[in-house]
């Protein structure tokens, strides 16, 4: 309390200065229109500037939530596409979908590796949502790799970064088939091979999933061809794709499961049998 009045006794001065000029002001505003109608502007001015920033920090301390609704909202509209006869022109995802039945689960990458030989990722889902080997794991730009091991809460996913990763795929614009692999090279770039030499190969075409598996529905994009050559035997090609997806930042994915899965793994064994 003291320091208190010591602080009034040292700025008297200034305080009466400052009391008079409060007074004098607010006199002047209340008598005329004119300074009246400026002052008001002004303090809307400065409120509103104040609650624009103070809205901006309440949206940026919000944005996981906004996120999470958003990724939500994702994973509906495109269980929809996987599971609804819809084709539409931006989409890379195919009208054929509608031939099987598909269930989409979010997942966030806790670890991604790109600089190895052999690359895996780690996806904060596993056993306790039903994650299961051999689910395929995806972006909205296109697929990622297909889920290898499984613990309670967490899962490893083989990404197509992989020297051990053979996925099917074709050329999008004649659907010739091939295999997916990757030369351990660049995470920018893969591989596929065992390509018709007949197949109409050209540089921009889209390389997408071939659907010949009960991983990846048919029709979801890779990526498109920069160049390809002959190989040793003359037979095929191998074609250099350029990924959609930049493997060095992936966020969050999509694990994709074919509910028909069994059945058609059963059914095949059966036949091999």
């Amino acid at each position: 309390m003291q320091q208190i009045f010591n602080f009034v006794i040292r700025n008297k001065t200034f305080l009466l200065f400052s009391l008079l000029f409060s007074i004098a002001l607010a006199l002047t505003i209340q008598s005329h229109s004119y300074h009246r109608s400026k002052f008001i502007n002004s303090a809307n001015g400065l409120t509103g500037g104040v609650y624009g920033t103070m809205n901006s920090v309440d949206q940026y301390f919000n944005l996981k939530i906004k996120n999470d609704i958003l990724a939500e909202e994702n994973k509906r509209l495109r269980e929809q596409l996987l599971n609804t006869n819809i084709a539409t022109d931006s989409s890379f995802i195919d009208s054929t979908y509608s031939k099987g039945k598909y269930r989409i689960t979010i997942a966030d990458v806790y670890k991604n590796s790109y600089s190895l030989t052999n690359n895996y990722l780690t996806l904060n889902k596993g056993k306790n949502d039903s994650i299961k080997r051999d689910f395929g794991v995806m972006t909205s730009n296109g697929i990622i790799g297909i889920i290898d091991n499984t613990s309670k809460n967490y899962s490893t996913t083989l990404s197509i970064l992989n020297s051990k990763s053979r996925i099917n795929a074709k050329i999008k614009s004649t659907n010739h088939i091939g295999s997916l692999t990757w030369n351990g090279e660049s995470p920018i770039y893969v591989q596929l091979e065992d390509v018709s030499q007949f197949a109409p190969v050209k540089v921009g075409d889209t390389i997408e999933t071939g659907g010949e598996s009960s991983i990846f529905p048919k029709g979801i994009g890779i990526g498109t061809i920069t160049s390809f050559e002959s190989d040793i035997s003359g037979d095929t090609y191998t074609i250099q794709v350029k990924l959609f997806n930049d493997m060095t930042n992936i966020g969050a994915v999509y694990i994709v499961e074919n509910l028909n899965r069994n059945e058609i793994r059963s059914l095949e064994n059966n036949t091999n049998e």
